[in-house]
């Protein structure tokens, strides 16, 4: 029974051994990590005939610090490679494993050169390793005019009082310096400026890779109803154009008015007493006037109360009757007097109106200022037939 036993463990052992390529155990394996290592960012580039580009580099060591020696191969004939480092031209860089090393590579054509694909090759070489960067310029004919727009925001709101000012930038991304002419495409009731540094402006030169801040202000005429508005700019310069796409929204606003129903702003008042003046509150805007809280600013020793007091809301097109009770100083000398009413809505602008309001004196008083002068008349008539026989 044993012998059996060890046979079996045997025979699987032997199997493993006569197979060609056994198994391995798994192990964990640590990459190998390259020494040195040169990059840019921008491998490849284009530039039009003449230009100066630069090649941003960078340099990174794995171990330890060290000092790195550039050049580039493959360089055509005429062309020159400058290495520029701290503002200086360099060739060689210290390398240290805390701080990645940042070099310049410049690339000068010469005069006379063809457009098409160059290919370069930059290599850098340390103390025990050397690594290789291919980079690719592509240099042609000037680039063709082209202008394009940035804006800030493209939709704004307001209600109709409102001036609609747009931010937006406009460049020139081509290699020729262009006089642009600006052009705005608006809804009817709408009116279009450019400015530039705060002056108005139709045209203007842009050079060649540069952009101007441009501000284009809408303004919408008073009785322009509620509603989204597109207002399309087109800047034109020889073959080149931009187009940007803009809305204003407008929004309602209350506009009240105060008058009274034969639309005259006077009124009478007696001293003491109260009066009544009716009132008309108009609202002649595009959206519905919340919560208007009537008030006024009468003479000292004056009240003035209002029925209603508050009223909830007046919608666009409807008026409102309200009733102004006046009564004036018990004392009050007949003549004109000047009261303000004033009607201010939860949202928007306070509308305020001159009443002229004369003061009558009372009858009461008359009659009693007729009984005086009887009085008065009678005692000097006694007196001038007792004193007068004499």
């Amino acid at each position: 029974m044993r012998r059996m036993v060890a046979v079996g463990l045997l025979i699987p052992l032997l199997v493993l051994l006569l197979l060609p390529n056994p198994p391995a155990w798994a192990q964990e394996e640590t990459p190998n990590t390259p020494e040195l290592i040169l990059f840019t960012r921008y491998p490849a580039q284009e530039a039009e005939i003449g230009q100066t580009v630069t090649f941003p580099l960078i340099l990174r060591t794995a171990n330890s610090p060290q000092t790195v020696r550039l050049s580039v191969q493959d360089l055509p004939d005429g062309w020159q490679a400058t290495f520029r480092g701290g503002g200086k031209i360099i060739q060689a860089v210290y390398v240290d494993p805390e701080d990645d090393a940042r070099v310049d590579l410049k690339l000068e054509q010469p005069e006379g050169v063809a457009s098409g694909t160059y290919q370069f090759t930059v290599v850098a070489k340390g103390e025990t390793s050397q690594v290789r960067l291919p980079i690719e310029l592509t240099v042609r004919d000037k680039l063709p005019p082209s202008l394009s727009f940035d804006i800030d925001l493209p939709t704004l709101k307001g209600t109709p009082n409102t001036t609609f000012r747009f931010s937006a930038t406009l460049r020139n991304d081509g290699d020729s310096d262009l006089t642009v002419n600006l052009l705005a495409d608006a809804p009817q009731g709408f009116l279009v400026v450019f400015k530039s540094s705060g002056q108005e402006v139709t045209s203007f030169p842009l050079e060649a890779d540069s952009s101007k801040r441009l501000s284009i202000e809408a303004k919408p005429f008073a009785e322009i109803p509620a509603g989204s508005y597109p207002i399309r700019v087109v800047a034109q310069g020889e073959e080149a154009q931009a187009v940007l796409d803009l809305t204003a929204e407008v929004t309602g606003q209350p506009d009240l008015r105060i008058t009274t129903p034969d639309g005259r702003l006077s009124g009478q008042a007696t001293a003491g007493q109260e009066s009544p003046l009716k009132l008309l509150i108009q609202n002649t805007g595009t959206a519905s006037a919340l919560g208007v809280e009537m008030s006024s600013t009468e003479p000292s020793g004056w009240t003035v109360t209002f029925e209603p007091k508050k009223i909830p809301e007046i919608q666009a097109g409807q008026q409102v009757e309200v009733t102004a009770k006046i009564q004036p100083a018990e004392k009050a000398v007949a003549g004109d007097y000047m009261l303000t009413i004033r009607a201010k809505p939860e949202e928007g602008s306070t509308e305020s109106a001159e009443f002229r309001i004369t003061v009558l004196t009372s009858t009461l008083w008359g009659m009693v200022g007729v009984g005086l002068i009887a009085v008065a008349v009678g005692v000097v008539g006694l007196a001038v037939m007792r004193f007068g026989r004499r």
